[in-house]
């Protein structure tokens, strides 16, 4: 068995979903969504015991594109981050009935296809192929289901999909150059060659320019706030839970190794662009009154620090943010998914039209505070021990580039408890708030339990991927 089975079953999955008809078409995606995730864990299990779970075939002859997929514990990971959250993402929708369902699930179980293939691709056009691939269901997801004014959405969304296609062709034009340089596409022939100083520039500037705009790290990021605020809830949580993290993933995989001299060069304008984007969503999130769009900022300033941890260059660095990706994933779903229940029930994401919710529901209550402080990274949940790392790293390239970063802690802190004190606490409002059902329940003890967890015992996913990423420091550090 090879990881292929996991993309084909998403594959199926999708056109089985699309083909099931409106009334089946959840649970024909769950199914196959979980069928994928039990897939993922098999392999990867098989694959932490030595065996061979690659795959690698011609595909075309000229130009020399191979059918490659790498199965290691970087790319295994994500793709357990992946189809972990796919099923979580769709149970979150089922309280609220889709129009088209067929098609919205369809394209939900695309996405997930798209983006797996991506983090398992070891050839560079195929890449390049499921990277794009992964725009185009989005892109029909926030314009068909989404919410707020008709042309708004439409402007907002068109600007998304040719902001981050137009990044992309900056790759598609690196990865040319380098097949004109090996021959081949493949990840590995590409870390064999002796690239001078400006081919490494250029080769780097076109990688940072595609995944600054998908992370987005500042000044790329205009368009992430309002395509989180108007896309669909499901549509938020693939975008903030999965899809930003193709590009980190993508920095750490691709860029890195293959043109690690700017890397170095440029390390320090590197970090401090990306804390800029820690204290910049940090500030934006703080003046926010709707709280999809808080919750976008925030994520913002996250990614931002992930960002920053892998550009130190260092061990700690890499795996902190890996570990900080898959512990973000799941808090930005389930925070996305409160947020998504209080609009159900209020029809409405303004702040200043809720709070008094904590007297009428104290298990929601309850569950959304857990949700918060794991946000605000507390001892003992898994986004603790990623943030951790991560301004350890920091501290290792200049101490101030820890005390900067640490501002996430402490701005995060502050907007996160004021919005949750706004939101949940105060008087009872005098809207009805309808407690939890035991549906959402569910997904929500799905993701605390997971944060928990991960947070009391991270060594599973650390022995995972730490030796594949002590490899790629070793390739950075002996490159030239």
């Amino acid at each position: 068995m090879d990881v292929l089975i996991i993309l084909i079953t998403l594959l199926i999955g999708a056109a089985a979903t699309y083909f099931a008809g409106d009334k089946l078409a959840s649970k024909v995606a769950t199914f196959f969504s979980l069928a994928a995730f039990g897939l993922t864990l098999y392999i990867s299990y098989l694959q932490s015991n030595g065996v061979e779970v690659g795959f690698t075939r011609p595909w075309i002859r000229v130009p020399n594109i191979q059918l490659s997929f790498l199965a290691d514990g970087l790319s295994l990971t994500m793709v357990l981050l992946t189809t972990a959250l796919a099923p979580i993402i769709i149970l979150s929708t089922f309280k609220k009935v889709q129009n088209k369902a067929k098609s919205f699930y369809g394209l939900i179980m695309l996405m997930v296809f798209a983006m797996a293939g991506t983090f398992l691709s070891g050839d560079g056009l195929l890449y390049y192929i499921f990277w794009e691939l992964s725009l185009i269901p989005i892109y029909f997801i926030a314009l068909i289901w989404g919410g707020g004014e008709a042309e708004a959405r439409k402007k907002d969304v068109v600007k998304f999909f040719i902001y981050t296609f137009a990044g992309s062709l900056f790759m598609l034009v690196a990865f040319v150059y380098l097949y004109q340089k090996t021959g081949s596409f493949l990840n590995y022939h590409f870390l064999r060659l002796h690239l001078n100083g400006t081919e490494q520039f250029w080769i780097f500037f076109a990688f940072f320019i595609a995944y600054a705009i998908k992370i987005p790290i500042i000044p790329f990021h205009t368009w992430q706030a309002n395509v989180y605020q108007k896309a669909p809830t499901a549509g938020t949580m693939l975008l903030s839970g999965i899809m930003l993290k193709m590009a980190i993933y993508s920095i750490i995989r691709w860029q890195l190794p293959i043109a690690p001299a700017p890397a170095k060069e440029y390390m320090y304008p590197l970090i401090a662009l990306c804390i800029a984007g820690v204290i910049y969503g940090s500030i934006l999130a703080l003046k926010q009154q709707d709280l999809k769009k808080l919750l976008a900022y925030s994520s913002l300033a996250h990614v931002g620090l992930i960002a920053a941890g892998v550009y130190t260059l260092t061990i700690d660095g890499l795996r902190g943010a890996v570990l900080q990706m898959v512990a973000h994933g799941f808090v930005v779903v389930g925070l996305f998914y409160a947020a998504e229940i209080i609009q159900r029930r209020y029809n409405t994401t303004e702040i200043s039209e809720m709070g008094g919710i904590r007297v009428q529901t104290p298990r929601f209550t309850s569950m959304f505070m857990i949700l918060v402080l794991a946000s605000v990274a507390l001892p003992s949940t898994f986004n603790f021990v990623g943030e951790f790392e991560v301004l350890y790293s920091l501290a290792q390239t200049n101490i101030w580039f820890a005390v900067l970063g640490g501002t996430t802690i402490i701005l995060g802190a502050f907007y996160m408890l004021r919005m949750f004190q706004q939101v949940m606490l105060g008087e009872q409002n005098t809207k009805v708030f309808a407690d939890v059902t035991f549906g959402e329940g569910f997904v929500f003890v799905l993701i605390i339990g997971v944060l928990l967890f991960f947070g009391l015992y991270p060594k599973p996913i650390v022995n995972f991927v730490s030796p594949v990423l002590e490899n790629i420091i070793l390739h950075i550090n002996t490159s030239n």
